[in-house]
């Protein structure tokens, strides 16, 4: 029997609530399947591990987790630490060094959730956004100086590469290709940013071409988020930069009922470093204990996992226990409007899958 194992970062906030949710979740699915098994090492990263020894994780922190097959993480945030601090010290030095360059966000309307624009039940709103997750605005170049002078200065580098622009264009252009309408948006702001962004609506020109079956339309940025929002319907597959990209699969999360339900899917498609799946939502340190959390986005990325570690069959019966538990109304947590606890949207989770027999 195929085993896996999976380090577990629960970070800060409800990571902790909802990775624990997720580990509970994919054993019951492990032992419905029978045909592979899941060992988990948890690992204590995040605010608490920083405010003991001044740093997120430990300086061998890469090395200890190199050699798994997956990562599930919780969330990097803490109100106490700036937040550059925390992203950078935790996920950011995950996913950069382990060259996690496709971050994948699936969003749609879930059965039982109800999205707030009008006139969309459901099949309307039904995308992939791809976002460039080595570089860009995120590239961490850049610097201070004179600080604390009136003559302080700081830059940061939106740096983009040929070939870093030319593997995310190929692999959105691939996923695009995988889902029926084959259909991609490439989201661009080359009219105000005349270099880096020329650059990138180029390699998406050179890149379409191998990909003759895709049909594909570029959109500025902010345009973008006024179809996303009047037009649902005309998006599929969309690729964008690493800030772009963020800001849009938050829009297009929460036009889907709830940032709570979204799922994450950090990849390297080479499969030379672990991909890290976690939920969009962060740490969320108001509802942090109150045990009403929402574990949905952290199952849908635990499908999102199982798919890639090559079992396609439990993560679709994953995910078909998910929509029958948003499905009942009576399972929804307070950030859809019900009154639901993590413990019992696990709960009923772990039923479905119980009760699975596709």
């Amino acid at each position: 029997m195929k085993s896996y194992r999976i380090a577990t970062i629960p970070g800060d906030g409800i990571g902790t609530e909802v990775v624990s949710a997720g580990v509970e979740v994919l054993e019951a699915l492990a032992a419905r399947d029978g045909g592979f098994g899941l060992a988990f090492d948890h690992f204590d990263w995040g605010g608490a591990y920083y405010k003991k020894h001044g740093r997120m994780m430990p300086e061998d922190g890469r090395e200890q987790i190199r050699g798994h097959d997956a990562i599930l993480f919780g969330s990097a945030g803490h109100p106490d630490i700036p937040d550059h601090i925390t992203l950078w010290g935790l996920r950011l030095a995950i996913c950069q060094p382990f060259d996690q360059y496709a971050n994948v966000r699936p969003t749609r309307v879930l059965p039982g959730i109800t999205s707030p624009l009008r006139h969309v039940s459901g099949p309307e709103l039904d995308w992939v956004i791809v976002r460039e997750n080595s570089e860009g605005e995120y590239a961490g170049v850049g610097g201070r100086v004179h600080q604390g002078l009136p003559i302080e200065a700081a830059t940061d580098v939106s740096m983009m590469t040929r070939a870093g622009v030319t593997r995310i264009m190929r692999f959105a252009f691939r996923l695009a290709q995988s889902r029926p309408r084959k259909l991609l948006t490439v989201v661009t702001k080359s009219n105000a940013q005349r270099y880096a962004m020329v650059m990138w609506d180029e390699i998406a020109v050179e890149v379409a071409k191998e990909f003759p079956d895709v049909t594909w339309d570029k959109a500025i940025v902010d345009a973008m988020t006024m179809r996303m929002t009047l037009k649902p319907e005309t998006i599929d597959t969309v690729v964008a930069t690493n800030l772009h990209a963020d800001i849009l699969s938050d829009l297009a999360a929460a036009l889907a009922g709830s940032l709570g339900i979204a799922p994450t899917a950090n990849l390297n498609p080479e499969r030379e470093f672990p991909s890290m799946f976690e939920p969009i939502h962060g740490s969320a340190f108001d509802i942090m204990g109150k045990g009403v959390a929402n574990p949905v986005g952290t199952f849908w990325s635990a499908s999102m996992m199982l798919d890639h570690l090559g079992e396609p069959k439990a993560a679709a019966r994953l995910m078909r226990a998910i929509e029958r538990v948003t499905a009942d109304t009576a399972l929804h947590t307070p950030d859809l409007g019900g009154r639901a606890t993590t413990r019992q949207v696990t709960d009923a989770v772990i039923a479905a899958i119980k009760a699975d027999n596709e």
